[in-house]
């Protein structure tokens, strides 16, 4: 019988603390192709999110033709070199049924939860943490949010309806996150456990220690509080073990040299959000590489977002606005720019993880992306006509390359296929309107 699998471990001490060393993912760890694990396993597969403010123009972002043949209209022919790794959803709504519309709110709301929102507070927590709590609860983050504007409130992020996951927005802060002195290298040839991590283990056990005492004591609604409460603790318990336990080499975790005080650049200009965006979308394409965390969000701008342009003197959310419709156009030219601005984003945030190998394929071939927005039109802050995106293969789950019609049906429809390709195991998602059974069937496998 073999005893090698790619869990097994070498057991010791080290300054006073139990210390389990993997071993590496040798070639007999995988099958003869590659692809999975010796023993029929695939491969982790990873989540992300991508957010633009301010949606489109519908006549030169939707294409023409659905299905596989379609030419990129003018707004998203940044997409073009990366057709064979996207999807391209548009003619979806966002419903608000009987609440109150709102502006630059209930769209991604819908979009993220399902749920239409009575007020600017969300239904339920985000999908980003669903699927997390699934796939990423052990791993060193459960999830990493990044932002490019600036601004760590500009999360679309939430661990339950009133609490955002704050963004990160310093390249030079989150680098020393990700790759500073905690940082379990994978690929180090000597592996020492964090002190500071050790030291929080221990207190945090002490901590579970006294959770029968408290339950012993608490009344009915306290325990399901403290069970709740408990809940996360387990996973901030499963987490410090990963970070104390020697992860297995990885050839593609290569964290790089830190970056520069000079990135922390925080200004509204476009080039400096372009710049931001492409140093944080690396950072998070690595921490993926280096299996820090398995689920990441990013997003390009906020909802109203303050991005300007040289030489013109509104920034992108008052053009949308107050930018008149050129009579032979047919739509507002500078609003588009920044749109513009916006799909180059997203096609550097695909294009970063497609870049980095794993097994026989990439990072992107094991990962499932959405791209999401606030409205369709938003000069009428419109909640039809809103366009999603997809990217990645899933491990073999997601066809690419398509335009799909999705016929003014919830854009909720998108996110419930991101559960179902991630396997969170749900009959529906949404409510009202929103709530929907129904994935992108002409995308999945």
């Amino acid at each position: 019988m073999n005893r090698l699998n790619r869990r097994r471990v070498l057991r010791g001490m080290l300054n006073g603390g139990a210390v389990t060393v993997g071993l590496p993912l040798l070639n007999c760890f995988l099958n003869g192709n590659g692809n999975a694990l010796a023993d029929g396993e695939k491969m982790p597969v990873r989540y992300g999110t991508w957010f633009w403010g301010l949606g489109m123009n519908t006549q030169i972002f939707k294409p023409k033709k659905t299905g596989r043949d379609f030419e990129f209209p003018d707004e998203i022919q940044a997409l073009a070199p990366i057709r064979d790794k996207i999807n391209i959803l548009t003619n979806g709504n966002a419903f608000y049924d009987n609440s109150p519309k709102q502006d630059h709110f209930t769209g991604w709301a819908v979009s993220r939860t399902g749920i239409a929102p009575s007020n600017r507070t969300l239904g339920s927590e985000t999908c980003d943490v669903t699927i997390a709590n699934q796939i990423s609860r052990t791993r060193r983050f459960k999830t990493l949010t990044a932002t490019a504007a600036a601004d760590a409130r500009v999360s679309f992020s939430y661990d339950d309806p009133n609490t955002p996951n704050p963004a990160e927005y310093s390249p030079v802060l989150f680098y020393a996150r990700l790759f500073g002195p905690d940082f379990p290298d994978p690929n180090a040839k000597d592996f020492k456990p964090s002190p500071r991590v050790m030291a929080r283990k221990s207190v945090l056990s002490a901590v579970m220690d006294e959770m029968g005492d408290l339950n012993a004591i608490a009344g009915a609604e306290d325990r399901v509080r403290l069970d709740q409460y408990f809940t996360g603790l387990r996973h901030l318990e499963q987490q410090f073990d990963q970070q104390l336990s020697k992860p297995e080499p990885l050839a593609a975790c290569h964290p790089g040299l830190a970056p520069k005080d000079s990135d922390m650049k925080m200004g509204n200009a476009s080039e400096l959000m372009i710049q931001r965006h492409k140093m944080m979308t690396d950072l998070l394409a690595m921490a993926v590489a280096c299996d820090q965390t398995r689920v990441v969000n990013m997003s390009y701008s906020q909802v109203q977002s303050n991005a300007t342009k040289p030489g013109y003197d509104k920034p992108h959310h008052t053009a949308t606005h107050e930018e008149a419709i050129d009579s032979k156009l047919g739509y507002q030219p500078e609003v588009s720019w920044f749109t513009r601005r916006c799909m180059e984003g997203f096609a550097y945030y695909v294009q970063a993880f497609a870049n980095i190998k794993e097994g026989d394929g990439t990072v992107l071939d094991n990962m499932f992306i959405v791209g999401d927005t606030d409205h369709g039109l938003a000069l009428l802050h419109g909640l039809d006509n809103i366009p999603m995106l997809t990217a990645g293969s899933a491990g073999g789950k997601v066809k690419n390359g398509y335009h799909i019609d999705m016929k003014g049906t919830s854009i909720a429809r998108t996110t419930y296929t991101a559960l179902r390709v991630m396997g969170v195991d749900v009959p529906r998602f949404g409510d009202r309107s929103n709530q929907t059974s129904d994935p992108i069937s002409e995308i999945l496998v």
